[in-house]
């Protein structure tokens, strides 16, 4: 499965793993496409790739933590 996300992370979370432990804790990996960050906030938009149960949760996990994860649902510029 593949999901086509935009997330945005709060100060508190800008300078956390949060992508490393996708790879680590759902074995999903993140493909990024575009980002933005700096102190305050970050934003990145990226492919989540991985068995749908695992992005399903990995997407669940985020959001628990305080990233905003917004779905998109059309082609990502390259």
């Amino acid at each position: 499965m593949s999901e086509r996300v935009r997330l945005t992370f709060p100060a508190d979370l800008v300078r956390q793993p949060v992508i490393g432990q996708l790879a680590v804790r759902f074995s999903v990996m993140a493909n990024i496409r575009r980002a933005d960050v700096t102190d305050d906030v970050g934003w990145i938009v990226c492919e989540l790739d991985g068995d749908a149960p695992a992005v399903v949760e990995a997407i669940a996990w985020m959001e628990q933590i305080g990233v905003d994860v917004d779905r998109l649902d059309h082609p990502l510029e390259s």
